[in-house]
């Protein structure tokens, strides 16, 4: 059964803001998995990456986390299609710092926006002629029969052989060679050391097709031992005091273990079956599977890496794991059997080799170097090479990368498309090539019209008035001579106050809370309005302004997000508190997986509340009943479900805390903006169309990446914002 790949990424208040660097680690291992130096992120975990069907970066070209929040309500599918949101830190070349610098790919206006001219292809397919396996097994797939070694072959290659020179007393498996495409692989390795009889067996692993380990077997040699060979074997002196089994009883059990039919796989298996002292018939080597000219020969642990993706032999461990490279082997068998050879043939192994190598000099180099010699040199070498792209380095792996744009939006030849290619036309391009690519970027745009920097000031200021205006809220009436510390202290149980004035413009004064988080607002107008406060039965609301007329929508639909899926909001914490109270406080609730305590971000002082996330939404839901009304060293508390996903933490306080930039600087700007604004809606509505079609036609396991790159300009900057995910069995992306 196919495992399913999922994501994990605890992505809360400070750690949830990701850089361009963090953003490549991510793409270049989804991508590649352990090969070229890549390796797991940082920041979150990708579960299975060697199942990943693909991968699949949307760029919206130009748009940054404001947009995503101020078209909210327009973003209908996407908000809801990704369970992963985080803030994007801003770059000056968005599509570099996306994939590496010094990439070769070129543009083309292929109509399919296929990644070789036919020029390249040609070339291509001349040089893989002349490739060693092309050469011996042909280009075309395959059945597994194809690839076993005949009889003349293994004579060439050392097999035992029944009725061979030094072959007499070894026992055979009595396998027949009645193979078919179907019998079932096994793959098989031993451990020996040296003794006064020669190469003896000390450990022997068996695995079947799934990799599962059906053997493995310390063994205890016949004659005295040499050398233990430990660096390699990893066997000592220690581990073989106690072992009674010897070569009969491994032969014996492998005997009945091998179904007739059996093909026996292995990394130069003639080794293991001569030391074994046994006859198979049927056999895969992997070692001249994966041919190379004038009879050389790839490590199995270079294949490992450079195949699979799996690192293998390592040199902190002591000595080598036979189940691990009986699993190695085999596994490369089967990724030549079922990609055919190719597949195999443009992984183009041989240059890899030599990259790997001239690294290993290189670093070599750099640690011979001794200190305080070689100034002059140093000044004589050319300059560092450039992060290098690892869309170069699928290519090289025989993977084609699909780059669908727009051309004239950026000088990084990310786009293949011609000038006038339209949304609807990329999306079409993506739907019949994002299925035979392993990794693609698809680039969409709002259109020129809608990216001058005006506009984004204009936007810019919007966004910021509602959000004011929905962390606002008016409270009255009270009586003339209230007191104001005890409405100050009733309002902040709601959470952190940004400020709070008298309004004596009304016949009776009110008060103007503003605070800092969206729950805090929610709080007080749900617990508070009709409430008795500082000795008046008041009324809590916020302001009525053309903005705030679909705010009870925004509020639910942000209450929905699967972004706040099992996360709540607790306020009325005494400000003393530390983190290390809370988790104590609340090792109570069950399945609670993370805790963010917001800081000041100027004073880095804790706020008076916190977010809690559960691993499960019911959890969340037992947890609201049991701490609403909960007291905490004296302070009652109050909590409700999460607004603001956590990404936004550090965004709100920054946008809460610039304070008004005075309204006639932006009022031209503006005005611009709302000519345009209602036909800028129906654009994202369309975009939001686009992505839930493309989102719909991914295979299953395949991580999908939406990025809002953030604008870095003279003009000034914002941040962006990425949603991301891997696609299961329901259509929306796994956990």
């Amino acid at each position: 059964q196919e495992k399913s790949c999922h994501l994990s990424a605890a992505l809360l208040g400070e750690d949830s803001e990701i850089s361009q660097d963090q953003l490549y680690e991510l793409l270049k291992y989804a991508a590649l998995g352990k090969c070229h130096n890549a390796a797991q992120p940082s920041w979150c975990h990708i579960y299975h990456q060697s199942h990943l069907a693909g991968v699949v970066v949307v760029v919206l070209h130009e748009m940054s986390q404001l947009h995503f929040y101020r078209f909210y309500l327009q973003f209908k599918h996407l908000r809801k299609m990704f369970r992963h949101r985080f803030t994007l830190a801003p770059s000056t070349n968005f599509p570099v710092s996306l994939y590496g610098e010094g990439t070769n790919l070129k543009p083309q206006n292929t109509p399919q926006g296929v990644t070789s001219t036919s020029s390249e292809c040609i070339t291509k397919s001349s040089d893989l002629q002349c490739d060693p396996i092309i050469q011996r097994y042909g280009g075309k797939k395959k059945g597994l029969t194809s690839y076993t070694l005949t009889l003349e072959e293994q004579k060439e290659n050392d097999y035992p052989i029944e009725g061979s020179p030094g072959c007499q007393g070894y026992i055979s498996t009595e396998c027949d060679q009645q193979r078919t495409d179907s019998s079932p692989l096994f793959g098989l390795d031993c451990e020996m050391c040296l003794t006064a009889k020669g190469n003896e067996v000390t450990r022997v692993s068996l695995v079947d097709a799934r990799g599962q380990c059906l053997l493995n077997e310390l063994v205890k040699p016949e004659s005295t031992v040499l050398n233990y060979r430990t660096r390699f074997s990893g066997i000592t002196r220690k581990m073989l005091l106690p072992v009674k089994t010897r070569l009969s009883d491994i032969q014996t059990r492998l005997k009945k273990m091998l179904p007739h039919d059996a093909v026996l796989v292995g990394h130069s298996l003639n080794s293991d079956l001569q030391a074994l002292e046994m006859i198979h018939p049927s056999v895969i080597d992997t070692s001249l599977l994966f041919a190379r000219n004038e009879g050389r020969r790839f490590k199995l642990k270079f294949l490992a890496k450079a195949v699979l993706g799996k690192e293998i032999q390592c040199e902190q461990r002591l000595g080598h794991d036979p189940t691990e490279d009986a699993r190695a082997a085999l596994e490369l068998a089967q990724f030549f059997i079922e990609q055919g050879p190719t597949k195999v043939a443009e992984l183009n192994l041989e240059m890899l080799l030599t990259a790997e190598k001239l690294a290993e000099v290189s670093q070599n180099k750099a640690v011979l170097q001794p200190q305080g010699c070689g100034f002059q040199e140093q000044l004589n070498e050319p300059p560092p090479l450039s992060k290098p792209c690892f869309l170069d380095c699928l290519q090289v792996t025989g993977q084609k990368p699909l780059l669908l744009g727009r051309q004239g939006l950026d000088s990084s030849g990310l786009c293949q498309s011609n000038l006038s290619t339209s949304n609807k036309q990329i999306l079409q391009r993506a739907l019949e090539g994002v299925p035979l690519s392993k990794f693609s970027i698809i680039q969409f745009s709002l259109g020129p019209e809608y990216l001058a920097s005006h506009l984004h000031a204009g936007l810019y200021e919007k966004v910021r008035s509602k959000l004011t205006d929905m962390l606002t809220i008016y409270a009255g009436p009270f009586e003339e001579n209230f007191c104001m510390k005890t409405v100050k202290k009733e309002f902040g149980r709601c959470g952190p106050i940004q400020s709070l004035t008298v309004v004596t413009e009304t016949f009776q004064p009110y008060v103007c809370i503003q605070y800092e988080v969206l729950e805090a607002a929610q709080l007080a107008v749900e617990s508070l309005n009709g409430a008795e406060v500082a000795g008046s039965c008041i009324k809590v609301q916020r302001p009525v302004t053309a903005a705030m007329l679909d705010c009870n929508v925004l509020i639910k639909e942000l209450e929905l997000d699967v972004e706040n899926e099992g996360v709540i909001y607790v306020a009325g914490l005494k400000k003393s508190i530390t983190e290390t109270d809370l988790q104590e406080e609340f090792s109570q609730l069950k399945d609670l997986e993370t805790l963010f305590l917001p800081k000041d971000l100027q004073s880095g002082k804790h706020r008076n509340c916190c977010f809690l996330k559960f691993q499960k939404s019911q959890s969340a839901v037992d947890a609201l009943e049991a701490i609403n009304g909960w007291t905490m060293k004296g302070s009652e508390l109050r909590s409700r479900n999460a607004l603001a996903p956590g990404h936004l933490w550090r965004w709100i306080w920054q946008m809460n805390h610039n304070g008004k930039q005075g309204k006639h600087i932006f009022y031209e700007k503006m005005e611009q903006l709302s000519d345009c604004e209602q036909d800028l809606r129906k654009k994202v509505k369309k975009l939001d169309h686009h992505i839930k079609k493309l989102y719909r036609s991914l295979q299953n396991n395949t991580l999908c990446v939406v990025l809002f790159p953030g604008v870095n300009s003279t003009h000034g900057s914002q941040s962006g914002l990425g949603l991301m995910g891997i696609k299961d069995d329901e259509g929306r992306s796994a956990c």
